[in-house]
């Protein structure tokens, strides 16, 4: 039995422990608050608004890495939005639920849902009436460091993270009452014919020696269409092993652990996405044009999602830009594609990477929100205020940002067939003419109807109760 001198002593060891992790988790928070407003981690020019969306920006990764340190259980999963109204970070899209659990790729998991009525996922009509599922829905496996984890640009190098194979809404077998199950380990069970991905991949060719691989965690995304009826699906995810039992107690070790993650992710993030803005697209026009690079009032290549950019949805082609506009400018867009993309989207960023408030304002529209004519050409303009057009992209007072365009398939197409987008800056009082003449007018009365809308939907999409 433990004397109480004994215990002591023990407890002022855990004392020390904690204190010293603290120490270096507060360290790793002060490094991280520096990114907001010292030149050599690439911020953003720091007027007021700036600086203060900064330190939100920073709260933001706080909140995520609270979760990601002490929460995060492979044995005893559960999905967490890896962003959210709450933390929005690397440009993301205002239509998007961003989900992620930890796996170990070596046991089995469970995951399921019961989804509202999804025909539109096989090709057919909305149902007329009704809660509807998401417009578009995708998992994926990978391994490797989280995007952004490290705080430096090596991670992007070949190899460093590892994709393990997706399944999306395009191929996802259903229940007839709607109910998704996936499957998910080291190898299909036999006779198993349902969704299933692959959790292990063999050793690389260049090191046949090696150990297989491993999956640690699995993400997706859930994109809505119709903010008025899209109900998001209520994922969840059960480790086949651990069913039933419990995880253990926390103590000291493993707690001094988790304080020292947690600082790290928020100052890898907050070096890491500022570095790759910086250097990767270019913000700043401090370097060379590159493949990914965004030019002021206009747009990079369409380009694929991979390492390069980040990571991003594996079906995905983006393109981007920086619109820079002066009180009566306003940016004018027009875009092409071809085949029959399930999702596209435009929205803005401010220079962060945190999408502007979209639930009270119009700063995103995807594919089914935006009025489109018979020529089906996407035709948008960002301005400071409203033109009375449908298409408007509202900047929410923002001088500069960050442009972002999406186009989801199921199957990627040849390059010669991806869209293709250009902007151009215009005065505000000549964006009515940039539209056909048979762009209908929107009033004040309806655009106020439209914004309520996002509230509600936004509301819905991110409840916790």
């Amino acid at each position: 039995m433990m004397t109480a001198v004994n215990q002591h002593s023990r407890n002022q060891q855990s004392r020390e422990l904690l204190r010293e992790a603290w120490d270096d988790f507060i360290d790793n928070i002060q490094s991280a608050r520096d990114a907001i407003d010292q030149s050599e981690y690439y911020p953003p020019d720091g007027d007021d608004r700036t600086l203060a969306e900064g330190y939100r920006y920073l709260a933001g990764f706080m909140h995520s890495a609270v979760e990601r340190a002490f929460h995060d259980d492979a044995n005893f999963p559960a999905f967490r939005n890896a962003i959210s109204v709450y933390n929005k970070s690397t440009i993301d899209n205002a239509d998007a639920i961003y989900f992620y659990a930890a796996i170990d790729g070596r046991q089995y998991y469970r995951v399921q849902a019961k989804l509202a009525d999804a025909q539109h996922w096989r090709g057919q009509e909305r149902a007329s009436s009704g809660a509807l599922a998401p417009q578009y829905l995708i998992f994926e496996l990978h391994s490797g460091p989280m995007a952004g984890d490290t705080g430096d640009l090596g991670e992007l190098a070949p190899g460093r993270r590892t994709g393990f194979g997706s399944l999306d809404s395009s191929v996802l077998q259903l229940g007839d009452d709607g109910q998704l199950e996936l499957l998910i380990g080291p190898e299909r069970p036999a006779g198993y014919s349902g969704n299933f991905i692959c959790s292990r991949k063999p050793p690389r060719a260049s090191d046949p020696g090696g150990d297989d691989r491993y999956a640690d965690f699995i993400s997706g995304r859930q994109l809505f269409y119709d903010w008025s009826r899209e109900e998001a699906a209520q994922l969840t995810i059960t480790a086949l092993h651990s069913g039933g039992r419990q995880p253990a107690p926390l103590d000291s070790v493993r707690a001094a652990r988790q304080l020292r993650k947690m600082g790290a992710i928020v100052r890898g993030q907050m070096h890491f996405w500022l570095a790759f803005y910086d250097r990767i697209l270019n913000s700043r026009g401090r370097h060379q044009e590159g493949r990914y690079a965004m030019p002021v009032n206009g747009y990079n290549r369409p380009n694929a999602a991979s390492g390069d950019t980040g990571g991003g949805m594996s079906t995905n082609i983006y393109a981007g830009g920086i619109f820079d506009l002066g009180e009566n400018d306003a940016l004018y867009i027009e875009a092409r594609y071809s085949g029959e993309p399930v999702y596209t989207s435009l929205h803005l960023s401010n220079l962060w990477g945190e999408s502007p408030d979209y639930a009270n304002h119009q700063s995103s529209l995807n594919g089914f929100q935006m009025a489109m004519g018979a020529d089906g050409v996407q035709r948008w303009v960002v301005a400071h205020r409203d033109p009375g057009v449908p298409n408007w992209i509202d900047t929410t007072g923002l001088r500069r940002g960050y442009l972002s365009n999406r186009w989801a398939y199921p199957e990627l197409p040849d390059e010669d067939q991806w869209p293709t987008i250009s902007a151009r800056k215009v005065a505000f009082s000549d964006i009515s003419g940039c539209f056909p003449a048979d762009t209908p007018s929107v009033t004040p009365a309806e655009r106020r109807t439209a914004i309520a809308e996002r509230q509600s939907h936004v509301q819905r999409r991110f409840r916790v109760f």
